[in-house]
Order: structure tokens, then C-alpha cells, then sequence
């Protein structure tokens, strides 16, 4: 354990400016924050409404826990710093800091993506979580793209029954990030947490980000993803409850 604050970085291509409304109107937030289950309204209330912090003029914002979002402004692009807060104030919270952390990364992320891809548009998600002997990018084929740099081009069949075509978006020590060209130029993330008090045996997720399918494509998409999530990583999640309420 160190006292030296986590904090990581994503430079957006968008103006401070927006990237500061994306982070205050919950209309803008839910195009981007975790993904749709029935309390998603709930959360973005109690996190970015309650008990916050915030310095416009600064594009400063310090939510419940203690987490800090800090915009830098470099003309048509914006640096943004997330430092999370310490570990050590609530055995309970700190038995979820890394699931936190992990989830920030994934959300950022998304953030970034909506802005530039996406920056009038809303989406429709499936969220998958689970717990599997198995690393997720291993049990999803994804593994074969995990050589290439951020920006390169991939194209995987995967056993979800689909071939998914786009760009490596981000990787980090634990994610992999994945336009994908059928989902409307969507977002796929795949991540893992390392064993912890709270998931002893690691835990998996998938974030699927789709845009402009019609009711059909979502619901076919949905169902095959689903479907082969729950035969390959045991005690799946489709609607994010479970998830949701550990960082409440």
C-alpha cells in the first residue's frame, strides 16, 4: 500500500467546455456513465448531485468518497484527471477500491468515446459481469488482438456469433477497448479486477455500446452475447444491479 494518490489520464478531442456540461447534466452523463439497468437515473443523482464538490471555473469536481475530476484545457482538446481518493477511511469502501478503479477507467473511456464519436447521440448497452477461471479476452477471442497499439485496425470472429470489425480504442493493464463497426461504430469493453476482498476470485465485465439499431439488431445482439456469456463466465449480470449497488 503506498500514500501516493492513484490517478490516471485521457486526453478528449473535444473543448473543455463539453467535456465540463458531460460531466454536470445527467441528460449528457447518461450517453456515457456505466451502462442501462433501471437505477441508472438513481446513480447519477447520488454520485454526481450528492455531497459533490465542484468549481466551474476551474473544471474541478470532487464527488461523494472522494474522487477528483480535474479538466485541462488545451484549446480543441481537454486532458481529464481522475485522482481517486485514498484507501484507508472505510474498510468496507476499500474492500471495492479496485472494482472502483477499474470502473472509472471503463467510464472515462466512454466518456471520450461519446464526445468524439458520438456527441449528439444516445446509446443502448448490455452489461455482462461474472467470475470465470478463465481470462474474459481469452474466453471472448479477444486476446488475439492483444499485441496491437491503440488506433490499430482488428478485424475477430467471435463465439458470440458475430465478426467484429474496427480499431483497438484503449488498453490498459486490465482492459482492452474495441470499436465496432456493426454496432453503429460502437464501443466494446472487456476488462477484469484482480482478487479482492470483494471478488476473492477476480471478477469479468463486458460493456457493449451500441448506436442506432433498430429494436431487433439490439435485441439479437443482446440475447447472443447474453447467452454465450452465461455458458463461458458463471453468474452473469445483464441489468448491472448487482454491480451497481456495490458502489453505492
Amino acid at each position: 500500500m503506498t500514500d501516493e494518490p492513484f490517478y490516471f489520464e485521457v486526453t478528449i478531442a473535444a473543448p473543455v467546455g463539453d467535456v465540463w456540461s458531460a460531466l454536470r447534466d445527467p441528460e449528457l452523463i447518461r450517453r456515457w456513465h456505466g451502462w442501462h439497468f433501471d437505477g441508472l437515473d438513481k446513480e447519477i443523482e447520488v454520485i454526481y448531485q450528492q455531497d459533490v464538490v465542484e468549481s466551474a471555473s476551474e473544471h474541478r469536481l470532487e464527488i461523494q468518497g472522494g474522487d477528483v475530476f480535474e479538466l485541462a484545457d488545451l484549446g480543441d482538446r481537454t486532458r481529464l484527471r481522475v485522482t481517486r481518493a485514498p484507501r484507508g477511511g472505510d474498510p468496507d469502501w476499500d474492500a471495492y477500491y479496485d472494482d472502483v478503479t477499474e470502473g472509472w477507467i471503463t467510464f472515462v473511456h466512454q466518456l471520450a468515446f461519446a464526445l468524439e464519436r458520438h456527441p449528439d447521440a444516445d446509446r443502448r448497452t448490455v452489461f455482462l459481469s461474472g467470475v470465470s477461471a478463465t481470462p474474459v479476452l481469452e474466453a471472448a477471442v479477444l486476446d488475439a488482438v492483444a499485441g496491437l497499439s491503440p488506433g490499430s485496425p482488428y478485424e475477430l470472429e467471435v463465439p458470440a456469433g458475430e465478426t467484429l470489425r474496427g480499431e483497438i480504442r484503449y488498453r490498459s493493464a486490465n482492459q482492452v477497448g474495441l470499436t465496432v463497426e456493426g454496432w453503429g461504430d460502437g464501443l466494446l469493453v472487456a476488462a477484469r479486477t484482480r482478487p479482492s476482498p470483494a471478488n476473492p476470485g477476480g471478477a469479468a465485465m463486458m460493456v457493449l455500446s451500441t448506436y442506432g439499431l433498430d429494436d431487433a439488431a439490439f435485441a439479437d445482439l443482446e440475447s447472443r452475447w447474453s447467452a454465450w456469456w452465461g455458458r463461458n463466465l458463471p453468474e452473469p449480470s445483464v441489468n448491472g444491479q448487482d454491480a451497481e449497488a456495490s458502489r453505492e
